[in-house]
């Protein structure tokens, strides 16, 4: 009796597969109608991209830097950059910014661009619109009641993002930024490490985005040597604000910013 119960439930489990492949048959055989195969484009179409890169013809390229954790290195990267007449990106997040008021002054003060790094570093994707929003809010408050600068370009943390992410930063005024060159300093892999890791980036080029940390372990013992590296290759180094296109554009598949 056991031995027939339990050939009795093999049948009826092959049963239910040979169903479940007959399915998957008609599925993959029967021609897509075309609403389904307009849908599918439709999907694929609406994904979003931040900006990884620019298309541009001239020799340029920007760096930018996350700030999120320490201070220690703020004085040393802006004599750094100072010395070598270049302005970059910082990204600052809320909470660093209500810590370090005078390291956020000193960066103003200096020339770069200030970018939003959203209020207190969460998973953006994980969040509704309005919580979203209120992360750029709070951020771009604290900024601008320091500065007086009204930011635009704001970098998800973690990289993170979706059509959501990219689509309420715009509602909020704001160009998502990403980047198509990590020098790979939170790696902490040493100087060598980290300037091969740039100079000799495969996508090093025309309208490169290039992401560095503030408060990494190598990063102040390696930037001069890096961007005296990229001015030797011939690019010019400007902060994003002047390296993204500001008119209509588009985005191709690789997240490079195209002008129309």
């Amino acid at each position: 009796m056991k031995k027939w119960k339990e050939l009795h439930i093999n049948r009826k489990r092959i049963g239910v597969m040979m169903a479940g492949i007959l399915l998957l048959g008609l599925v993959f055989v029967l021609p897509p109608t075309a609403e389904k195969v307009g849908a599918f484009a439709a999907a694929n179409l609406e994904r979003k991209l931040p900006i990884y890169c620019v298309q541009t013809d001239e020799p340029k390229v920007s760096v930018s830097f996350d700030a999120a954790w320490g201070a220690d290195d703020t004085d040393e990267l802006l004599r750094i950059l100072k010395e070598n007449d270049v302005k970059a990106t910082f990204f600052l997040c809320g909470y660093w910014v209500e810590k370090y008021p005078e390291e956020v002054k000193k960066i103003a003060e200096a020339g770069h661009d200030l970018g939003n790094h959203s209020a207190t570093h969460p998973h953006m994707s994980q969040l509704s619109s309005e919580q979203i929003t209120e992360e750029l809010r709070k951020c771009h408050e604290n900024v601008k009641e320091l500065t007086g600068i009204e930011m635009d370009l704001f970098r998800p943390p973690f990289g993170e993002y979706d059509n959501e992410v990219i689509e309420t930063a715009t509602a909020n005024g704001y160009y998502t930024i990403q980047w198509d060159i990590d020098s790979l300093d939170w790696k902490e892999q040493g100087t060598q490490a980290e300037i091969n890791q740039v100079l000799n980036h495969k996508h090093l080029g025309n309208g490169s985005i290039i992401l560095f940390h503030n408060d990494a372990k190598y990063t102040p013992q390696v930037l001069d040597t890096i961007l005296k590296g990229i001015k030797e290759k011939g690019y010019t180094i400007v902060p994003i604000s002047e390296l993204i296109h500001r008119g209509e554009y588009e985005m191709d598949h690789e997240g490079r910013q195209i002008p129309k």
